[in-house]
């Protein structure tokens, strides 16, 4: 009870404090306010941002590896003349993976062809068309509202189907139900047995928008833009008790390895590339951009830790009487200590809410397709940093105010 009766004490002083001198208090807290600004807004873009990004890259699968020609550069120099002579991966290389690997729950082969436009009469679009095989859909989110999704039979086939986006499906079929009507890619005609559901703008698009895509079989690719050995990528998945997929990936090297006829002292002539290493890549980057809002809302934080500490100052200065009556009538030195500190913690947070309430504001603005979002963590994230802010600021004046000599202190009016 009289904890609390002390802190209601202190928060009325801190209160008359900020309405006595209220033009005074806010400039001396506008540098905490946008201190807490810079570091949250910067805080809260790059988890915006990153999540964006991982949401993108969930279409390109999870516990997945891409057997590719070409390794995925990430910084540092890109030592292209190394990979240029390497063969591609085909559809012999994939059956051959497909029929011997052991620790794989799904082994898919596709290939990409962008900036095609299919049509269905006078309506057009542009699509990137991937042609795939039967499993793709274990590997990555295929998301089907209207229709289904390919058969075995289809695929083995070859026939002319396609699972479409839903940009696709508005452009090609306006006010129409889309599921087993028609249209062309390259003069082909195409049905459709599929629409996948809206994803909407993303930052980045890791094997294309869905939105704009048309998934058809890999056989009826290979009939309109390749021979009958196109180059392909392959995408191999792994089981959950893969820890890492190291199994799956020494595997996956050593099967390459001995079709391809390499010798033990050759290194590899494909590449094993990894989706969470192009995440690891953008935290880096995000990481870097965290520091330097730090930087740059600490140098304003320390103004506003300057200005906050001569509040307090002043504020001892100017209630120096009333401590000497305070002290007098039996008021411990960790009484007054912590008056004066609870008020400049208070009147931190102040400058410190403020900021996040600007960032709070800031979230309702437009970012292109990034969706910016306070979390809850960044709220206490700058609560903290300016409750900090107030003790380091606080404590000083609270001191010096805690150690006054009743009697002094009483003369001083």
């Amino acid at each position: 009870m009289k904890f609390l009766r002390q802190t209601y004490e202190s928060f009325r002083f801190a209160w008359q404090a900020l309405r006595s001198n209220l033009l005074r208090t806010t400039l001396s807290l506008l540098g905490v306010t946008i201190g807490i600004f810079a570091i949250i807004a910067v805080f809260t873009i790059v988890d915006s941002l990153e999540r964006n990004i991982r949401e993108s890259l969930s279409f390109i699968g999870d516990k997945v590896v891409y057997v590719q020609k070409w390794p995925w550069g990430f910084g540092g120099e890109y030592q292209w003349w190394k990979y240029f002579q390497r063969p591609e991966p085909n559809m012999k290389e994939y059956r051959f993976l497909s029929e011997k690997l052991e620790n794989a729950s799904a082994v898919v082969a596709m290939d990409f062809k962008g900036n095609i436009t299919v049509k269905n009469g006078n309506n057009s679009i542009r699509s990137l068309i991937q042609g795939t095989t039967l499993d793709y859909n274990q590997i990555s989110d295929v998301p089907v509202t209207q229709g289904r999704y390919f058969s075995s039979q289809e695929i083995d086939a070859a026939r002319n189907v396609a699972i479409i986006g839903a940009d696709i499906a508005e452009t090609l079929f306006p006010n129409q139900t889309p599921v087993g009507k028609e249209f062309k890619i390259n003069g082909l005609k195409y049905t459709v047995i599929g629409v996948q559901e809206r994803k909407g703008e993303s930052l980045l698009n890791f094997g294309g928008n869905p939105d704009t895509k048309c998934i058809i079989p890999i056989g009826a690719f290979a009939k309109m833009y390749h021979s009958i050995n196109p180059s392909i990528d392959i995408a191999v998945k792994g089981y959950d008790w893969d820890e890492g997929m190291m199994e799956m990936e020494n595997e996956i090297r050593g099967l390459l390895r001995t079709r391809r006829g390499l010798k033990p002292l050759q290194d590899d002539n494909f590449a094993i590339n990894r989706p969470e290493a192009a995440a690891n890549a953008i935290s880096g980057i995000f990481a870097v951009l965290t520091i330097a809002g730090w930087v740059i809302g600490s140098f304003s934080i320390l103004v506003g830790g300057f200005g906050i500490a001569n509040i307090m100052f002043v504020s001892v200065k100017e209630r120096t009487n009333l401590i000497g009556i305070q002290k007098s009538l039996g008021a411990k030195n960790y009484v007054i200590l912590f008056q004066f500190l609870f008020e400049a913690v208070f009147l931190s947070l102040i400058g410190g809410g403020v900021g996040i309430f600007l960032v709070y504001l800031l979230s309702f603005m437009q970012l292109g397709s990034i969706d910016v979002v306070l979390t809850t963590a960044n709220i206490m994230l700058g609560l903290g940093v300016a409750s900090i802010i107030g003790i380091v600021s606080g404590i000083l004046p609270a001191l010096s105010a805690a150690r006054l000599d009743p009697v002094i202190a009483i003369r001083s009016k």
